[in-house]
């Protein structure tokens, strides 16, 4: 094993050899393998340990064998104890959970603390058949069915291509010890249940499961990133991306076979699970929401608009002798002497009917402005359902304010009681700049 492991590790992680890295270690036999292979093979590495006070002595037991065995063979190791039932309460988790998250969560912290770019843990080839299967059992996509990945992000797992039964075999022959944790002989769990009782079986009824296994989920992954790539070319085609918003065409989404495929795999990564609501969004009426805890997912027309949850209600101040403004927008302000070319994005102003410092802020419902071009007043809201703006964009639109005064809806139109005119003294340009 010792060699199939180090070309595993030379052909899979060949940058592990220059970088130090951390081993996360219980105690058991398959973390403890896995500290002698990186032992044998001369590679730099320190343990992480956390003892969760939830098996009392068979706890503490764990953690003095870990001191012992790392001060016999000189490894660096950092042990953490938590109170693992008072966070599960406070956070309102169970215990496994919260284990989970207090372990990971101090993983992270000891990796930027100590300028270590790599957590290694010990899962292995039963460890990804039992995921699965727990995967299988509560219902999920492809993705559920691929396993526990080799690599994600810091985290490298180089025992997945073992078996429970060569880690063993290593084990005994190496003589190596470890500590057996009693709670994974409970069946209260459902990993143990599969563990204990599916497994078995399984291997029972097929010599060579496992390797069937692996191989099958070889097969899955590359279905897998053949799904990955084909959504994310259909992505660029029908998928318009702003710093603020993304927008989804939907007569070029329509015209794809599956559709609902393609939404729900770029949606799925903002939150959204209400899939049969999302799908009936596609063809229901402007103006219809549906949201997830940080995003919100607006029918405007013949379009999708996401966008995070919540409006601002910043306001950002622009002085007199300013000239410029970097947010929330970039604003230029300059004197001139005459008017020319006005746009949607230039107005000229008289400076003499303007108070300052002017604000510039989001809208409040009610208000009303008088638009360059037309006579009298008309109601914001108004003017914006003619200009065909969508909720999305009526929540994002930025005001220029004197006084509490209109005096632009900023790139849409200027407010007719501020524009300079021929006889104007003192004229001043704001330019809206990309």
């Amino acid at each position: 094993m010792l060699q199939q492991f180090q070309n595993h590790i030379q052909t899979q992680f060949p940058f592990l050899k220059e970088n130090k890295f951390f081993i996360a270690v219980s105690g058991g036999i398959d973390s403890m393998v896995l500290v002698d292979l990186f032992r044998k093979l001369s590679y730099n590495f320190s343990i992480l340990h956390c003892n969760f006070q939830l098996r009392g002595e068979e706890s503490e037991a764990e953690t003095q064998f870990l001191r012992d065995f790392c001060k016999a063979n000189q490894i660096h190791y950092i042990l953490r104890y938590f109170d693992t039932n008072e966070y599960a309460e406070e956070h309102k988790l169970s215990t496994q959970l919260a284990a989970r998250k207090l372990r990971y969560n101090w993983f992270k912290q000891k990796l930027g603390k100590n300028n270590f770019q790599f957590l290694l843990t010990a899962h292995h080839a039963d460890d990804n058949l039992e995921t699965f299967i727990i995967n299988l059992s509560r219902g999920t996509g492809l993705e559920g069915l691929t396993g526990i990945p080799i690599q994600n992000d810091y985290i490298i797992r180089p025992l997945l291509p073992f078996s429970r039964d060569e880690i063993l075999a290593y084990a005994e022959e190496n003589k190596l010890s470890w500590k057996e944790d009693s709670s994974n002989a409970s069946e209260k769990y459902l990993r143990n249940k599969i563990r204990h009782q599916i497994v078995p079986i399984l291997k029972e009824l097929h010599p060579t499961f496992l390797a069937n296994f692996q191989k099958t989920q070889e097969f899955l992954n590359e279905s897998q990133n053949f799904i990955e790539t084909e959504v994310n070319n259909k992505f660029e085609e029908i998928v318009e991306e702003f710093s603020d918003r993304k927008v989804i065409y939907l007569e070029k989404l329509l015209q794809l076979q599956n559709w609902q495929t393609y939404l729900y795999h770029w949606l799925k990564p903002y939150g959204f699970s209400a899939w049969n609501d999302i799908f009936e969004l596609v063809k229901s009426s402007s103006g219809k929401q549906i949201f997830s805890d940080d995003y919100i997912l607006l029918k405007d027309r013949k379009t999708l608009i996401l966008h995070k949850n919540g409006t601002t209600s910043e306001v950002y101040y622009f002085t007199k002798d300013e000239k410029s403004l970097k947010v929330p927008l970039k604003i230029t302000k300059s004197k001139v002497d005459n008017i020319f070319n006005p746009t949607k994005d230039v107005i000229f102003v008289d400076e003499d009917k303007l108070s300052f410092p002017l604000i510039i802020k989001k809208w409040d419902e009610g208000e009303y402005f008088y638009p360059s071009g037309m006579l009298g007043k008309k109601k914001l809201s108004k003017f914006y359902k003619d200009e065909k703006l969508s909720l999305f964009d009526k929540e994002n639109q930025w005001i220029l304010y004197s006084n509490n005064e209109i005096v632009w809806v900023i790139g849409k139109r200027a407010d007719q009681r501020f524009l300079a005119n021929e006889t104007t003294q003192n004229i001043i340009k704001i330019e809206l700049e990309e």
